[in-house]
């Protein structure tokens, strides 16, 4: 694994059975997956609201619902780039990346539906991400301009299908919910955690695919391209304030916040305090009695706005990451390191914060963040500086070659969320 941020020129392709020239690993996408790392610290360790001073915290609106977005942007990313990156894969090296795939999803979700088992205040994601996997399959042989049609497509319309389909699943005879993070023995009830993923969950993946289908499109990209990586960010940030912009005007301009507080479904009772809220999560508000819910982009509603600022935040960490790597250098380790091991180091965070809350400690917020941000910068950089993968990423890495079968794909970079 080399941790140079450009790629070399590409070949091209040969036969379809032929397997693909190797390339190296793109240190900003790592290094966007770092600073994703280090916004799901800052989100589970820090207390975003301040009941005693009625004060929201800026990290509820740099990280919150960011940070899980920009892992499933950069999962799509790492799909693309295992498949082939901007050309793509063809003939039998496309089933031998569905293989792969498929079995580091299982990896995944093994891992996720352990991790569910614990005493946490965390949504676990994992098993999001697995499933996410397995729905990317068919669309690693689209081309960018398919791949834009489709997310464009599914972001505006999978927002108002779920709003019609999530009143049906927590009603009779349905009653498709659960009541803990997915794990082994939501096996039992197979409905309900398939609801639950889909539709009712912290991280519904029928409006999550967004997520990786545009990462898909992006890992479709010249990323060393320095047209591309200006574009990227430009674009994201772009599409971030209009979404925002749109937001406001809903609900401000068009009087969709005054409807929504009539509702009685949120606690807020002034528009003062309706605006804290969207900066904070909404998704134990019961979003189903007005389609005015539609028009919010608070974090974790899963609407078209909510989405598209997302989205918009994710393209421009990763067009700016993409940019920092060609004058950092190896000093991108610093992010690029943690980046590249997100599995490991995401379980590690998970089996902290459980011990924590299982125990009584004194530690301070600011300590267990800058506590973990350190251990882990220094255990990312370590193996960066080593050339190794964490643990969990060898597992995901053995498993998927081995499901790939004769056709054994030299590409370096792995597509672990």
């Amino acid at each position: 694994m080399t941790l140079s941020s450009r790629l070399p020129t590409e070949q091209s392709e040969g036969p379809g059975d032929r397997p693909p020239p190797k390339t190296p690993r793109l240190a900003g996408v790592d290094a966007a997956r770092g600073i994703a790392v280090i916004g799901m610290i800052a989100v589970h360790v820090f207390n975003l609201y301040d009941e005693q001073t009625g004060s929201v915290s800026w990290l509820a609106a740099v990280f919150s619902g960011r940070s899980a977005a920009l892992f499933a942007v950069m999962a799509g990313v790492g799909l693309a780039l295992v498949s082939g990156g901007r050309h793509g894969h063809r003939g039998r090296n496309v089933s031998a990346d569905r293989r792969g795939i498929a079995a580091r999803a299982g990896v995944i979700a093994v891992v996720g539906l352990t991790l569910g088992l614990l005493e946490v205040d965390i949504a676990i994601i994992l098993v999001c991400y697995a499933l996410l996997f397995i729905l990317a399959l068919p669309f690693i042989t689209m081309s960018i301009r398919q791949l834009a049609v489709f997310t464009a497509a599914w972001t505006l319309l999978s927002p108002a299908i779920a709003y019609l389909v999530r009143p049906l699943l927590d009603e009779a005879p349905f009653n498709a919910f659960i009541d803990t993070e997915p794990n082994w023995t939501n096996l039992a009830d197979p409905a309900a955690l398939l609801s639950s993923l889909f539709f009712t969950g912290s991280y519904p993946v029928f409006q999550w695919l967004n997520y990786v289908l545009l990462g898909l499109l992006l890992g479709r990209l010249a990323l060393d391209s320095l047209r591309v990586q200006l574009w990227l960010a430009a674009a994201g940030a772009t599409v971030l304030v209009a979404a925002q912009l749109t937001s406001s005007l809903l609900l401000q301009g068009l009087g969709g916040a005054n409807a929504l507080l009539a509702t009685g479904e949120t606690d807020s009772g002034n528009l003062v305090d309706w605006n804290k809220r969207l900066l904070l999560d909404l998704s134990d508000v019961d979003q189903t009695t007005s389609l005015w819910w539609l028009a919010v982009d608070a974090p974790h509603t899963g609407t078209t706005l909510d989405l598209l600022n997302t989205m918009g935040s994710a393209a421009m960490v990763l067009g700016l990451c993409l940019l920092l790597a060609r004058v950092a250098g190896r000093g991108l380790l610093v992010l690029s390191g943690p980046g590249a091991m997100t599995l490991t180091l995401y379980s590690a965070h998970v089996l902290l914060m459980s011990f924590i809350n299982g125990n009584d400690t004194t530690a301070t917020e600011s300590l267990l963040f800058w506590g973990q941000v350190l251990l882990f910068s220094a255990v990312g950089l370590a193996y960066g500086l080593t050339a190794r993968r964490g643990p969990l990423e060898r597992l995901a890495s053995a498993v998927s070659k081995a499901a790939r079968g004769p056709i054994s794909l030299h590409s370096t970079f792995t597509g672990s969320p």
